[in-house]
């Protein structure tokens, strides 16, 4: 009788996860959808700004979108930024945010400042708006504690797999970046809501490959040596993009006379000149990525294009508008993969027919880095471009360069952005109450082969129960705890970040 308990409550779990997907779904598609029209239109303004009229009147447009975005963030900075930070801060317990007021407030103003071709990414407040979405679910269902924070990790989940049609990556960026967890309930949760965001994002954008990258070979074993001084390269650029990135919200400090909520204004006053002289390369970076893989490009102009998006991306993103840098970091990757390609082909290393290949597993690479995901990145490449035979040099580069970003100190730059968050609002304690969690002993874990007793368990924690091979085992002090076991923890909830650096520290 216990084991059908089990099952049915894994079944509505499945259940709510998969309403949520297709909620966060359609949500999301329509995100996604405006945003790629819009920039047909903001680009064609840009075109057309040449003479003083239309220059006037597209003023007027850049003057209103700032003033209409910077009016939505007031009094909700949440809507600020890429919004996985804030999902994650949900999910360790240490913000409180409301769902509804904070939901359409960053779709509109997402669609008004990414439309825009500033460089910023949907991806990221994909992911918030599908958190949302999940969470706006469980209130209304009246979930426990433990159901509200699997239903915002799968409408984050949902809001990923939406935004770039990757429904294994929605579920591992998740597990691997957001939650830091690999729990059954988790991974049940995350898979059916990406499964079900998939589903919906299909029927409006097709099952063409997101990254439509043109490849015509697959890269030979003789020129994998290329992908060694290719990693570190991508290691040393994405710690420098972390450190710039981090820092340019003190650079935009220095204006105070204008409050931070409108620095949008200035990213679109600097886009504006670059709509007109170079169009190829604003926006998001999905036009980029696909225009670098389909043309051969002189070394001047992919340097060009390298050192445009570099600066570019950290204007956009540091104006704290509602945008991410998910997608600009993939399309800085492939840029920097085609700059290193063409130059192993201008002294004769490689034939100029693998250029492509070495974008592909660039974008891997230098994602892996800065978000030091190397699983998703791995699982995100090989989904949006589809195709697996990249898989073992995609594996490779992103080793490589997230060791790289990891000798030079860069930590995750979600959790850096989290961190900076949590720090700037001086989030404070919610009231107390109690929360469970369930976690599994890994082969790696530092507990395995233990006494319970024997475990330095962070203060006010208790073990209720342990799971092992489907047997539910008396949590006593001499009980030796073994790979695979399921324990079950209650804790007082203001103590959710002391039991996340247990995980970290001991599983």
């Amino acid at each position: 009788m216990e084991r059908k308990k089990i099952d049915r409550s894994k079944i509505k779990i499945v259940a709510d996860s998969f309403l949520v997907g297709l909620f966060a779904g359609i949500v999301v598609s329509s995100f996604r959808w405006l945003i790629q029209h819009g920039l047909l239109i903001w680009k064609r303004m840009y075109q057309l700004s040449v003479n003083w009229p239309n220059a006037l009147f597209l003023l007027v447009v850049i003057l209103l979108v700032a003033g209409i975005v910077g009016h939505l963030i007031k009094g909700h900075s949440h809507i600020m930024g890429s919004g996985i930070p804030e999902v994650e801060l949900q999910l360790s317990g240490q913000l409180s945010l409301k769902a509804f007021p904070l939901l359409w407030r960053k779709y509109i103003a997402g669609v008004l400042m990414i439309s825009s071709g500033g460089m910023l990414g949907r991806e990221g407040p994909s992911i918030q708006l599908g958190s949302l979405v999940g969470q706006w679910y469980a209130e209304g269902r009246h979930l426990d504690e433990q159901r509200w924070r699997l239903m915002i990790a799968a409408g984050a989940s949902a809001g990923l797999s939406a935004a770039f049609g990757a429904p294994l990556a929605g579920a591992m960026f998740i597990l691997e970046e957001v939650a830091h967890s690999f729990s059954l309930l988790l991974w049940l949760s995350a898979l059916s809501s990406a499964l079900a965001a998939d589903l919906v994002s299909e029927q409006v954008f097709g099952l063409k490959p997101v990254l439509d990258v043109v490849y015509t070979h697959t890269l030979p074993l003789q020129y994998f040596w290329l992908l060694i001084p290719l990693g570190i390269l991508l290691g040393l650029l994405g710690r420098l993009y972390q450190v710039v990135t981090l820092n340019m919200p003190r650079l935009y400090s220095k204006i105070p006379w204008l409050p931070r909520r409108y620095h949008g204004g200035i990213m679109l006053l600097l886009i504006w000149p670059l709509g007109i002289l170079w169009p190829a390369v604003i926006g998001g970076g999905n036009d980029v990525i696909k225009l670098l893989g389909t043309h051969r490009w002189t070394l001047l102009f992919l340097l060009g294009v390298v050192l445009v998006r570099f600066i570019y991306s950290a204007i956009s993103f540091g104006s704290g508008v509602p945008g991410g840098i998910f997608l600009p970091i993939l399309a800085l990757g492939a840029a920097i993969g085609a700059l290193i390609a063409t130059l192993a082909v201008s002294f004769h290393l490689m034939p100029n027919m693998y250029i492509p290949n070495l974008i592909i597993v660039s974008m891997a690479g230098y994602f892996a880095g800065i978000s030091k995901s190397p699983f998703t990145a791995i699982i995100l490449i090989t989904e949006m471009v589809g195709s697996i035979i990249h898989l073992l040099p995609l594996i490779i580069v992103a080793l490589i360069a997230y060791l790289m970003v990891d000798w030079l100190g860069g930590s995750p730059i979600y959790n850096a952005l989290a961190s900076q968050i949590a720090l700037k609002n001086q989030i404070s304690t919610p009231a107390a109450k109690l929360d469970e969690l369930t976690i599994t002993i890994s082969p790696a874990s530092l507990i395995a082969g233990k006494e319970v007793r024997g475990v330095d368990w962070p203060a006010g924690v208790i073990l209720t129960r342990v799971h092992r091979h489907n047997r539910e085992l008396v949590a006593n002090g001499d009980l030796t705890l073994a790979v695979g076991d399921q324990l079950t923890l209650l804790f007082d909830s203001n103590h959710r970040p002391k039991i996340n650096q247990f995980k970290e520290t001991y599983l």
